[in-house]
Parts: C-alpha cells; structure tokens; sequence
C-alpha cells in the first residue's frame, strides 16, 4: 500500500471555499498610474500590473500615493482606503457577485420530477 494512504488525515483545508483575488499594493498604482486616471481591473491588466483580469481585484495599503485615481475594485484594506482618499482620490467597491441555481433550473427540474411520479 502506498505510504501516502497509510499516513493519518488530519485537520481542514479550506482549497473549496477560498477566494482569489488580484492583489495590488498602494506603491504599484503609484508607479503605473497616471494623475487622474480610473484604475480598475482592465487598466491594470493593460498596465501589466496584474496578470489574471477574470480575478476580482484587491488593493492593498503598502506604500504612499500623491496622485488623484479613482479607482474600481472588488475589496479594499483599510489602510488602502484611507490613503486613496487622503490624497484626494475616490474608492469605487463593487460587490463579488455569488454564483447562485437560476431558479427557472430548478422550477423546471421539480415540474418534471412531479410528472414523472
């Protein structure tokens, strides 16, 4: 028997229900962003400053920012915050959109299921 499956299994792993997202610190948008600009996701993907744009997008506070950005993400620290709008900047949170059943789906399956009894 292999020793992997002789080995005990033990504690959680939470691999199923983690979240990713596209980290971005203060520093970054400071170097890569022009005064002015609306940073979100495509612009950092363009920028080179993200490599994945299907991920939702996280701005981290490390780092000082002089610029005036508005920018669009999905979560924010709040150091981050803080900064973006010290430096007079506006904070855009769009919400993480949940992958939920169409209920049409499931109103179809229980019709069916009904019909068939």
């Amino acid at each position: 028997m292999p020793l992997i499956r002789r080995m005990p299994k033990r504690g959680f792993t939470n691999v199923q229900f983690r979240r990713l997202f596209a980290l971005v610190n203060i520093k970054t948008l400071e170097l890569r962003c022009d005064k002015g600009a609306e940073v979100d996701v495509k612009s950092l993907s363009e920028n080179g400053a993200i490599r994945d744009a299907k991920l939702p997008l996280k701005i981290l506070g490390e780092g000082e920012l002089t610029k005036k950005l508005t920018v669009t993400a999905a979560k924010f620290s709040a150091s981050a915050k803080a900064k973006i709008e010290a430096a007079g900047g506006t904070v855009v949170e769009v919400p993480l959109k949940k992958w939920r059943r169409s209920t049409a789906a499931s109103k179809t399956k229980t019709s069916t299921a009904k019909k068939t009894k």
